[in-house]
């Protein structure tokens, strides 16, 4: 059986500081990305490589995953941001600047070279006009049994750079570039993490990015600041007449008088075996996210 990963928030961190890596340990978020690119300048890269090695190593991050971001294969740091990673003991690699699957296809490669697990999964940036264009191939690469594509993280800074489209007035321009890269995702069973949001004192407009996020098929969000945790694993969660709805259709299809049969009227809805899949998928996602918090509370309780 697949394990069920949340990835309702998604973090990121600069791998240049260390206190916020440390502080990282204690927040609620489902998972972080140790930045290597964007956050770090030229002249201290090489130095937060190895603070962000060393710390995936160290753990302690507890049911959290780890994500690498390296710097793209094309600059002078990528390749050696990728060996380095490739044994650092993270969750997975994020690469950026992903344009086509032959950017996924050598990153596996150099990451099997390293002697990276082939379990090892890769996330892609999704922050290119080729990389929206090529969504579906670059999904596909899924199918990989070594270190295969896991999650399509959504770049919508650098697509709102490349394209000259804008992230306000409720990301209309993106719109159909979400939509492309949701269904391209869906086909190969790949996670889809939206972008940030940067205007950190706009709590409602973020709120309803983090809704519309959900609204798309979206899994999670992409994150730049603590104080955003909370509100986007709110959204991002199924809700309790959810859940209590899902775990009734599935004990319903469970039933011996129901056994064989394709389609029920479940409290005068009909409801097919497709539901149930999608029920199945909202009660694993409630019990990993439950399955987190009593880890947490042991972990506080342990110190």
């Amino acid at each position: 059986m697949t394990t069920i990963h949340p990835r309702r928030s998604v973090l990121y961190m600069p791998a240049s500081n260390a206190r916020a890596l440390e502080k990282a340990k204690t927040l609620n978020t489902d998972a972080m990305i140790f930045d290597l690119e964007d956050s770090v300048a030229p002249e201290i890269k090489e130095a937060a490589r190895l603070q962000a090695v060393a710390t995936a190593k160290g753990g302690g991050y507890g049911e959290r995953e780890v994500a690498i971001r390296t710097n793209a294969l094309t600059t002078e740091w990528g390749e050696a941001d990728l060996k380095a990673a490739a044994t650092a003991g993270a969750d997975a690699i994020l690469l950026p600047k992903v344009n086509t699957p032959d950017d996924i296809a050598t990153a596996r490669k150099l990451l099997q070279e390293a002697g990276a697990p082939a379990e090892l999964p890769i996330w892609a940036m999704m922050e290119t006009p080729f990389a929206i264009i090529n969504a579906p191939s670059i999904a596909a690469e899924a199918k990989s049994p070594n270190n295969p594509l896991t999650a399509f993280i959504m770049g919508t800074n650098d697509l709102a750079k490349e394209t000259r489209a804008s992230v306000s007035g409720a990301r209309t321009a993106m719109k159909s570039w979400f939509s492309t890269c949701v269904i391209a995702a869906r086909a190969y069973g790949v996670d889809v993490i939206d972008g940030v949001f940067n205007n950190l004192d706009d709590h409602n407009g973020y709120r309803a990015e983090c809704i519309q996020g959900r609204l798309l098929g979206m899994d999670g969000k992409t994150l730049i600041h603590p104080a955003q945790i909370s509100t986007c694993n709110e959204i991002f969660s199924p809700t309790k007449e959810e859940i209590e709805w899902s775990r009734k259709l599935i004990a319903a299809f469970a039933a011996p008088e129901n056994a064989g049969k394709g389609v029920l009227n479940v409290n005068g809805r009909m409801v097919e075996r497709l539901h149930e899949e999608m029920a199945q998928r909202v009660v694993g996602i409630a019990d990993a996210i439950a399955a987190r918090k009593h880890a947490a509370l042991q972990q506080n309780t342990a110190k």
